[in-house]
């Protein structure tokens, strides 16, 4: 019944398996590939037709992580999984990201790739396993996709790379990169860095580019036994040339002068003149549809050939000047950090906010449950670009720009040992232009300083593109929207002076070469110093101390025993603390306690008030005490936070005592001298021996008298 195809190989030491044939056969390309135990089926299909009028290429990449992958049960009321988690979100846009510039020119079909995770070994990440199972199940969908594509993760540790360390191996390491290309060139990088140079980050990049070089030809040759027969692209309409020609002649000039202007919105304003004059000459919809492609055209060969040939860009910048920068920080009185940072027609307003660790968000991962004290969201609201849409919740623009900005800040970050705080940090884009999510790096940077968090360094982040022409190419330094838009890559480098903290980068044509690699990297740096530069204007260092609107956190270890009685039966102890001095109370399980207010006397009366629930009494020591219950032999008198220790009737006083209630009664203060221990460890206590005025100890007066 099944007509399996299957290829195994040694890939860094553990079996890499893609098989095809048994499972999802009704799909265009279906393979279940597997690392470890780890096994993620994908999926491609692509639809026969594309629709009428069409001018995109609507391709949609779903990464989903089944709980059943590592035997879970997902929680919630409904008990199955529910819209896309973040992590799920941003491998979609890892996979997508080098797959979409590999799909024939005119292809237009709806296509969907699917990635599924069926089993996961908590050792082998699934995202790498998809990255090559959404390759395979293309390359041997019959759909016009020029791959095959190669993915693997590149570790650093003692000046050696590592082949797709485990998970829990690469915990700590020095860098944590992902990158992806075809056998000719590199095309995708993700990653996080510990202030590496920029030697070391290329050399990670070329070490992952030779290492899925295997994958590449076991998936040829995969593809050569049981690959679809390929789908036939409808040869581009005689018209088109003639549209096309007769469009250039008609706007050309009126594109050309366009694209002189510097400013944004003027030159937006001229384009769209000249795009409504183009689509003026043409009737049909049929024309239309061709004129508006060959309007697109016609900007591509204006703005790059402009480049290429005078190396003067858009804005009248040339390859290397980064934008003009303006940084401002504590713009906002309330918040516990912010800045403002402006770089040509780019800003974000970033806030930071420091919280305590009932503020930690919680993660339920496949790998298991985990929480995290870092978060950095990304917003870009529609007025930013001078729209007026709906607005809806972050999509995976916003996600995924958040995540490359939360990758370059988190290596920066102090211990939590060292600074005991949740940092949430949030980027509101005012304006955009181009690089949007370097400007929050820079932003968020000096909205930490700002609040006094005491960050390693600054740091700064700028993106780069490159306008490629046959063997001739251009990079550039800090890419206006429009030079991302028509260019051939957006690679973006955030970091300190000392080296890289993360790097992305997404080609647009089939790969690039090391050399493209190592200038952009050189001039990513010199334009990084430029803007640490003009950041250090605004903010050169963390504040002494945190705002005054910030809460305090104080630290305190208890033994492990007692953290029953500060929490109390059914919490109650804690949560009258918490009510009384209006202070916020976390505990971890090693006795660590944190207790944070806004105001310092409400923190310190926490304290207090925890460290006598904790403290041992010590004999011979006075304190002070409540009777909270009598008895015929005597009271008992709580001394010491929630303890209670017992006035004998016969140290009551000095003279003979009948009654014990003649003398004391419930809810009475007194003063007690701690004068032993029973053998079950209960505390005896003594009134007579402490001057219920003064609080004198009695006993010493009487030692003295008598010496």
């Amino acid at each position: 019944m099944f007509k399996i195809y299957r290829k195994e190989l040694d890939w860094g030491g553990r079996r890499l398996v893609l098989e095809t044939g048994k499972i999802a056969r009704q799909a265009d390309g279906a393979v279940v590939v597997s690392l470890g135990e780890t096994t993620v089926l994908c999926t491609a299909v692509g639809a026969r037709n594309s629709r009428p009028g069409q001018d995109f290429f609507p391709l949609t990449v779903n990464y989903q992580e089944k709980t059943f992958a590592a035997g879970k049960i997902p929680g919630g009321f409904f008990k199955r999984e529910g819209r896309p988690t973040e992590k799920e979100t941003l491998v979609s846009r890892l996979i997508d990201r080098p797959i979409r510039p590999l799909f024939v020119k005119g292809y237009k079909c709806e296509t969907q790739v699917v990635c599924t995770v069926l089993s996961h070994d908590l050792d082998n990440d699934p995202d790498i396993v998809a990255l090559v199972g959404a390759s395979a199940a293309l390359t041997l969908s019959g759909l016009p996709f020029l791959g095959p594509i190669g993915a693997c993760r590149v570790g650093y540790e003692n000046g050696q790379y590592l082949l797709n360390p485990k998970r829990r191996d690469n915990e700590g390491h020095a860098l944590d990169l992902v990158v992806a290309g075809t056998r000719e060139g590199v095309l995708m990088v993700e990653s996080e860095a510990a202030q590496l140079s920029e030697e070391i980050m290329l050399g990670a990049v070329t070490f992952g580019h030779t290492a899925f070089q295997p994958v590449i030809d076991a998936i040829i040759e995969l593809a050569e036994a049981c690959a679809r027969e390929p789908r036939e692209i409808a040869p581009e309409p005689p018209e088109v040339a003639t549209v096309s020609e007769a469009l250039r002649s008609n706007v050309a000039d009126d594109l050309a002068s366009a694209y002189r202007v510097a400013d944004k919105a003027e030159r937006h304003d001229l384009v769209m003149a000249a795009r409504q004059k183009a689509y003026d000459g043409f009737e049909t919809d049929g024309e239309r549809e061709i004129a508006g492609e060959a309007f697109k055209a016609l900007e591509a060969d204006i703005v790059r050939n402009a480049i290429l040939e005078t190396g003067m860009r858009i804005d009248g910048r040339d390859t290397r000047t980064v934008r003009p920068i303006i940084s401002e920080v504590g713009i906002l009185p309330r918040a516990h950090g912010s800045a403002l940072f402006t770089r040509g027609e780019t800003q974000a307003l970033v806030v930071t906010t420091l919280g305590t660790g009932q503020d930690e968000q919680i993660v339920d991962a496949l790998e298991g449950e985990y929480r995290s004290n870092f978060m950095l969201h990304y917003n870009f609201p529609p007025y930013s670009v001078g729209e007026a849409r709906r607005m809806m919740g972050p999509g995976r623009r916003e996600i995924g720009h958040g995540k490359l900005a939360w990758r370059a800040i988190r290596p920066l970050l102090p211990a939590k040992e060292d600074f005991p705080y949740t940092l949430r940090i949030v980027s509101e884009i005012t304006e955009s232009n181009g690089s949007s999510s370097m400007a929050t790096v820079c932003g968020a940077s000096m909205s930490l300083m700002d609040a006094g968090v005491p960050v390693s360094q600054p740091c700064a982040g700028i993106a780069m593109g490159l306008i490629k022409e046959g063997e001739k190419f251009a990079v550039l330094s800090d890419i206006l929207g429009d030079e991302d838009h028509l260019g051939d890559m957006d690679f973006k480098v955030a970091g300190t002076g000392e080296g890289i903290t993360a790097l992305q980068m997404d080609i647009k044509i089939t790969s690039i070469t090391e050399e493209i690699m190592r200038i952009a990297l050189d001039q990513a740096r010199e334009g990084r110093l430029h803007i640490l530069a003009e950041m250090d204007k605004a903010i050169s260092g963390n504040r002494e101390g945190v705002s005054d609107h910030a809460p305090r956190i104080s630290t305190i270890s208890i033994n492990k025993d007692k953290i029953r009685d500060v929490i109390g039966p059914g919490g109650k102890v804690i949560r009258e603390i918490c009510e009384e001095t209006g202070a916020k109370i976390d505990i971890d399980d090693d006795g660590t306690v944190m207790v944070a207010a806004v105001n310092a006397d409400a923190g310190q009366a926490a304290v207090d008030r925890i460290r006598a629930i904790v403290a041992e009494p010590e004999l011979g020591v006075i304190y002070n005490g409540k009777v909270v219950k009598t008895v015929e032999y005597g009271a008992f008198v709580n001394f010491l936070g929630p303890r209670d220790g017992l006035v004998h009737i016969s140290e009551v006083m000095q003279d003979r005592v009948n009654r014990i209630t003649d003398v004391v009664n419930v809810g009475d203060a007194v003063k007690v001298k701690v004068i032993g221990f029973d053998d079950r460890g209960k505390v005896k206590l003594s009134m007579r021996a402490v001057d219920q005025q003064t609080g004198a100890d009695l006993g010493d007066e009487r030692r003295r008298a008598a010496g």
